[in-house]
């Protein structure tokens, strides 16, 4: 979720340099992001060279997710916001309405072969009747991750292409372990049951349900109660999925601790994966009655409405989404790169993690555009909460998916 402009000139200027013109654009511009440590090594790298071919020296703010959303608040509400901010996609309606954005679109217009070869699914999100608002810089679609090592020991066979969630479902049974005293010590399986991107909404799409209304005033999302029965079931009878607080005793991801056989992730698993002490791999989404479905979602740049340097804010953009910076992006491994050619590059499917990193793209066929709208946090935050109570003993599926959805529903009606 990225995004910025820049004159005729500027873009004469970038593309002078990037043949090696030793022209300077000058400047300088602040560029906020969220990530790791490692990550923020990355980006300073890309800033570098930027400089270098562009004169125009680069501000790299790196700061972890669950603290970045705080931090351009408090800069938008100092009137300090930097000129180019990340975005995720789902929240670039909320960010669109404040009139905190500076329109990409003139930029754009003056040279239109910036988004050419761009995946199209990426760029959805950012497009308005006005035109471009903000950019992708690359995507995720959601897979199945298994331990092998823990399927060997049960004695079950891997997970295929052709599994339904049935399957699934009957194999997370088999996967999941108690101890003498009838406590769960290893899970079948353990979805994320708080944010729809990692599992519910590509359940619910594989049973021909829906996320929301097209006008974002009604949560469908339980609309069709059969994919609500298979997780009811899972939770309740054959207690294979853990709920957040039994999670916690093993940390944040029950994966990687060894206590969970399978979870839905995307690409941005994958580096930390790669470390593990056990085997693992991926294999595509599960079918539902209505066909397989995963979600896709991008994280691209905007810049703000009141950028002191818009040209350098959208020159930084053009280089990011340019082949030389999609190729340096694609070897942090966290994500698909938005451009198509470096995507299917030996930069993206060559990486050290040996897996079928062409499966991630392949999803790309089946996926459907993770829903993003103004309230879509307030939205997210009611529905998860309210799923909460599917392991509350005392409600029934009924009771807490209504709460869930009462809760999103009023979340939804506070839009103007």
């Amino acid at each position: 979720m990225k995004t910025r402009f820049l004159s005729v000139i500027v873009v004469l200027g970038l593309l002078a340099a990037s043949c090696g013109d030793s022209k300077k654009l000058g400047g300088s511009i602040t560029v906020l992001n969220w990530g790791t440590e490692t990550e923020g090594k990355v980006w300073n790298e890309l800033a570098k060279e930027f400089t270098t071919k562009t004169g125009i020296n680069v501000n790299i703010e790196t700061a972890e997710w669950s603290v970045y959303w705080d931090k351009i608040s408090t800069l938008y509400a100092a009137n300090t916001p930097p000129e180019v901010f990340a975005m995720d996609a789902p929240l670039f309606s909320d960010w669109l309405s404040r009139d905190a954005l500076q329109s990409l679109q003139p930029y754009i217009d003056k040279d239109p072969a910036t988004i050419e070869g761009l995946y199209p699914a990426s760029l959805q999100a950012y497009k308005t009747d006005s035109g471009y608002f903000g950019l992708p810089r690359d995507f995720q679609t959601i897979v199945l991750y298994y331990n092998k090592a823990l399927f060997d020991k049960a004695g079950v066979k891997y997970p295929t292409a052709d599994w339904t969630w049935e399957d699934l479902k009957a194999a997370a049974k088999k996967l999941t372990v108690k101890d003498a005293a009838g406590k769960v010590t290893q899970w079948g399986f353990s979805p994320d049951l708080y944010d729809i991107e990692g599992f519910m909404s590509s359940l619910v799409w594989s049973y021909g349900g829906e996320i929301v209304s097209p006008d974002h005033k009604k949560t469908l999302i339980a609309d069709k109660l059969e994919p609500w029965k298979l997780v009811w079931s899972m939770a309740r009878d054959d207690q294979s999925l853990p709920s957040a607080e039994m999670a916690t005793q093993y940390g944040s991801d029950l994966f990687v601790a060894g206590k969970s056989a399978m979870i839905t992730s995307g690409h941005w698993s994958v580096p930390d994966y790669v470390q593990l002490p056990f085997a693992w791999d991926v294999v595509p989404m599960p079918k539902g009655p209505a066909g397989r479905a995963t979600s896709v979602n991008s994280a691209g740049f905007v810049m703000a409405k009141k950028s002191a340097n818009p040209d350098a804010g959208w020159a930084w953009i053009q280089f990011i989404l340019s082949k030389d910076g999609q190729t340096k992006l694609a070897q942090l491994g966290f994500a698909i790169p938005a451009r198509k050619e470096v995507a299917e590059s030996p930069a993206f499917l060559g990486q050290s993690a040996k897996i079928d990193h062409k499966m991630f793209l392949d999803a790309i066929e089946y996926a459907h555009v993770k829903p993003g709208f103004k309230g879509y946090d307030a939205w997210s935050s009611g529905f998860g909460d309210g799923m909460t109570g599917l392991f509350d003993r005392s409600k029934t599926m009924e009771q807490v998916l209504g709460a869930a959805v009462a809760a999103a529903d009023k979340a939804l009606a506070g839009q103007k």
